[in-house]
């Protein structure tokens, strides 16, 4: 600027604009991306494409009288999947909606979300959405009038996924997490060693986990979840959630539910079910945090799914993936609910209200019958554990001595699912606290440790009542047992008492049929921090993780019977996480089951003779390099004794030709003469 514009600006006289006018010559060869770039890239885009533009076609048919509500009703459907611009409902003359409607959402993202989870969605028994996108139309009007085949997609072979339970002795598999967690391992389990399948470094950033039948290994990743299988366990799905710390699966492994901390308030990523097969996308939620993990609870036979919000229980249909009958299930204060393990039924509870006493409800689903009601007193907390076969539901109750509150007592409350009205047993534990608690499986005993840690701790086992008997039986106490957690075998019959942790790692195993509860073995796990049956109930595993201590990590496989099999290979160091690959339900009958174990001892010897075959086979090492070692040996003997003999020829012919003819042959030699006493 010269002097006399600066004098202009200063004395506030007009500004003439030829003063700003480019020199006369003057070419302009900057571009406004070089020079705006960054104000460039923040300017706003109109928005012409039509793909952010949904239909939903059968929708009921609505007067003008009632298109407000029907409006209502779809908006609170369709905006959970983004922020709805505008709305159509084509009318006929005489007002009627024409059974469609349209739909723009703020992005493409948006609405593919609102098609692929909208379609078939069930508004009632008469109405179920089509949805799909209306740039649809314009694919449809050109399609040529010649069909023309599809091309053929490659078919990705993904190998055997239950190629383990091939397995000639079914032996079964592990995973172990070691060497501080950068390395992961998986081996077949045999009576004295494991063998090794597969190991990889830095498989995952966190831990495993395997699918509730064993087909899947999950890892965690900064980027989300990968799915390995088949026989050389090769990737099978990717699932992007960033962040994500929890997982689960559906319990027939079709689905999985991945969760992360929300990144911000509101954020309805923070909980996503997926697809295995297709690693699609099929719902996903709101969730501030996993205090309570599973957060999304599902049905036996994976037709159901449902979640906790605030006084309500949300029951979704797998088939739609939407509330079903399009509401929750309203109960004020609900504290926590549980699925049966082999039918539809839901156990939840609710704490005391004022003056409402807590309760304990079974309703059946889809109906949402009540079937039993249960009032408690008194109560401070409640813990609900469901018998493996679903034939009990065992609520332990955490209560208040008196009015006072200031002393607890502890009560069992076992439903009986099986016999007509439900029928409820107490079992009274007063003045003592409960440390463990389980229901046998396949069986009908209760196992329960109680009392005051660390030394004064009972252990106690029941005998549950049935329709001839109206009272449970007291089996067995043992009184100061170094424990504190119980663990039954997955088939039942057998189990396991043991101080984890703080206690030292003692075991005691017992045989709970046996007439006067035979203590097996007794055994001890120095700072053991876990214990594992295996899935068939014939190996216990025992470890330190590192997670836990940092000395002395490793894991022992232990019989059923508490005998020690062995250690883990010396190759596993900083050892963190030991977890048993599960099997898939048996395919035989329970009277193929019943015969099985009615006929168990013409199989004994077979057994036996198995085992020992199995021993053979894992000291095949030893006998081999052995074998190996006396080769070497007959070979260097024969070698030797070639070496010895042509030796000793040559030594003959030597002698001979320095022999005189008037020599004797006799006289090389020396004879001596030696008395050997004999001893008496």
């Amino acid at each position: 600027m010269d002097k006399k514009q600066e004098d202009i600006y200063q004395n506030g006289e007009d500004i003439d604009d030829s003063m700003f006018d480019d020199p006369e010559g003057y070419v302009d060869d900057i571009s406004d991306d070089e020079l705006m770039a960054d104000l460039l890239e923040k300017r706003p885009v109109e928005e012409t494409s039509l793909d952010n533009i949904i239909v939903v076609d059968n929708a009921p048919v609505v007067g003008s009288d009632r298109l407000a509500k029907l409006k209502n009703v779809l908006k609170k459907i369709f905006q959970r999947f983004g922020e709805i611009i505008t709305e159509f409902f084509p009318t006929n003359s005489s007002g009627e909606t024409k059974g469609y409607f349209f739909m723009e959402f703020a992005t493409h993202e948006q609405a593919v979300a609102a098609v692929n989870a909208g379609n078939g969605y069930r508004l009632d028994k008469s109405h179920i959405f089509s949805v799909y996108f209306f740039t649809d139309f314009e694919k449809y009007e050109k399609l040529p009038d010649e069909w023309t085949p599809p091309s053929k997609e490659k078919y990705e072979e993904k190998g055997n996924l239950w190629s383990w339970l091939l397995n000639s002795d079914c032996q079964d598999q592990y995973s172990v997490i070691h060497s501080t967690g950068s390395a992961v391992s998986v081996f077949t389990n045999t009576n004295t060693e494991p063998k090794l399948v597969m190991k990889r470094e830095n498989w995952t950033d966190t831990y495993v986990r395997w699918s509730p039948r064993g087909t899947y290994l999950a890892t965690f990743h900064k980027q989300g979840i990968a799915l390995w299988g088949a026989e050389d366990f090769k990737r099978l799905g990717r699932f992007s959630h960033v962040g994500v710390s929890l997982i689960d699966f559906s319990p027939d492994e079709r689905y999985l539910v991945t969760f992360r901390k929300a990144l911000e308030e509101g954020d309805n990523e923070s909980l996503i079910i997926w697809d295995i097969k297709t690693s699609a996308k099929k719902r996903s939620f709101a969730a501030a945090d996993a205090t309570d993990w599973p957060i999304i609870k599902w049905s036996h036979d994976g037709k159901y799914f449902a979640r906790l919000s605030t006084d309500r229980l949300s029951v979704y249909e797998i088939s739609s993936f939407f509330m079903l009958d399009k509401k929750s299930i309203v109960v004020q204060a609900i504290k926590d609910f549980s699925w049966s393990p082999t039918d539809n039924t839901i156990a939840y509870w609710v704490p005391e209200v004022e003056q409402i006493p807590a309760k304990v409800t079974l309703i059946e689903i889809p109906s949402r019958k009540e079937i039993r009601t249960k009032n408690l007193f008194l109560v401070k907390d409640c813990r609900m554990q469901w018998h493996k076969q679903g034939d009990y539901l065992c609520v332990k109750i955490n209560r208040w001595a008196n009015k006072s509150r200031k002393l607890l007592n502890y009560k069992f409350e076992i439903f009986h699912m099986r016999e007509a009205l439900i029928p409820v047993e107490t079992i009274e534990m007063k003045d003592q606290d409960v440390l463990s608690f389980a229901l046998e499986p396949y069986g009908s005993k209760f196992a329960v440790l109680h009392g005051e840690p660390p030394t004064r701790i009972s252990f106690s086992c029941y005998e549950l009542s049935h329709k001839r008997e109206r009272v449970y039986r007291l089996i067995k106490t043992l009184e100061r047992r170094p424990a504190n957690q119980v663990f039954w075998c997955p088939k039942g019959h057998f189990l396991v008492i043991a101080g984890l942790k703080g206690m030292d790692g003692q075991l005691e195993f017992y045989d709970a049929d046996s007439p006067d509860f035979v203590l097996m073995a007794s055994a001890e796990h120095s700072m053991a921090t876990d214990l594992e049956w295996d899935p068939t109930g014939r190996y216990v595993a025992t470890a330190v993780s590192f997670w836990s201590q940092k000395m002395d990590t490793g894991y022992i496989v232990w019989s059923f019977q508490g005998r020690h099999l062995y250690r883990n290979p010396v190759s596993i160091d900083k050892f963190c996480q030991l977890l048993w690959r599960p099997r898939p339900a048996t395919l035989l009958t329970e009277d193929h089951t019943k015969n099985i174990n009615k006929n168990i001892k013409k199989y004994h010897h077979q057994f036996d003779a198995q085992d020992r075959l199995g021993r053979e086979k894992a000291s095949q090492k030893i006998i081999d390099e052995r074998r190996i070692m006396m080769k070497k040996f007959e070979e260097f003997k024969q070698q030797k004794s070639k070496y010895l003999l042509k030796m000793k020829e040559s030594n003959f012919d030597y002698v001979e030709a320095e022999l005189d003819e008037e020599s004797d042959f006799e006289d090389l030699f020396i004879l001596e003469n030696e008395d050997v006493e004999e001893l008496p």
